[in-house]
Formats: structure tokens, sequence, C-alpha cells
């Protein structure tokens, strides 16, 4: 790590193939039999290890170091998949998509939402149509328009708001 923090390149290559090896001995050994999310918690922890590099105190041992990162990165992604766990339904077929779609769509008046769009101010409409419309994020939208994240953020609320009640509570905002 000492090397690779003065520009070695190789070094950090190297040292990132044996970080990788010695965080997937870790997390199996922690959980005692195979589960497919191994790799997310090394990957998490490479990850780490790459954004926190710099904070390394190479007068200071590497290994705490780095097995501090490998436990709190697999924390997380256990904790992570405890939730899915708990929340996620085997057995069951998937949905037709395609089907839920259509669906949805015939109860979608689209002239009654063009109408609502257009009576927006100017700024709310062009908000929620680059948001939802041409799907640009936050920031994109902040940016071109030259204004702030959180002032995007609130436009787009109020043009949702006003939506909601122009065509009925039956919308919602995605």
């Amino acid at each position: 790590m000492r090397r690779a923090q003065h520009g070695e390149e190789h070094a950090y290559a190297q040292l990132l193939v044996l970080l990788a090896e010695a965080a997937r001995t870790y997390v199996r050994s922690r959980v005692g039999m195979p589960v497919p999310w191994v790799d997310d918690a090394v990957q998490e922890t490479l990850l780490a290890v790459h954004r926190a590099r710099k904070t390394f105190d190479g007068s200071r041992p590497f290994a705490p170091w780095f097995y501090a990162i490998a436990r709190n990165r697999f924390v997380d992604v256990l904790r992570r998949e405890q939730r899915v766990r708990t929340r996620e339904v085997n057995g069951e077929p998937w949905p037709d998509l395609a089907s839920a779609t259509s669906d949805a769509a015939s109860r979608v008046d689209m002239d009654a939402v063009r109408k609502a769009l257009e009576s927006l101010p100017p700024r709310q409409r062009e908000v929620v149509e680059a948001m939802k419309l041409r799907e640009e994020s936050v920031r994109d939208v902040a940016a071109r328009l030259n204004v702030t994240v959180a002032s995007v953020k609130v436009t787009a609320h109020r043009g949702y708001r006003t939506l909601r009640s122009l065509l009925g509570a039956d919308l919602r905002e995605d």
C-alpha cells in the first residue's frame, strides 16, 4: 500500500488482487457456508479500500486497517442481504409486466395529462417534463436551468402536487 500511495500502479494492481482473495477468505470464514453474495462483499471492500487509500498511515500496520474496512463492509452487506431476505417472497411467479403496463396505460387519459402539464407554470412544466418524460437527473436539470438542486426538487414537488389535484388522486408521483 505504501508503494501504491507513491504512485506505483503495478504495486496497486497486485495489492488489489491480494486484497480480493483476503476479503473473500475473510467473508467465507465468517459465514461458514457458501452464499451467493460473497463477491458483493469483496467488491464493496475493494471499493472502500480504493476510496480510503489516502487515509492509510504508512507508519502503521496495514492489516488492522484493511480488516476494519473488510469487517465493516461485510456487516453492511450481511445486513442488506438480511433485509432483502425478509422482504423477498420465494416461489411466487413474476407478474406479467406487459399486461400490467397496458392496464396502467389504459387507465391514464394521456390527453388529460398533456392538458394538465400545459396548465403548469412554465418552470414547473419544464422541471416535471425533464425529470419524468426525458428522465433527466435532478442535478442535470439544475445545471441546465442554472438553479440549485433543492430548487429543482421543490419545483418538481409543487408540480407533482398540482398535477395530482388536476388529474385526481389516483395518479402517483412516479
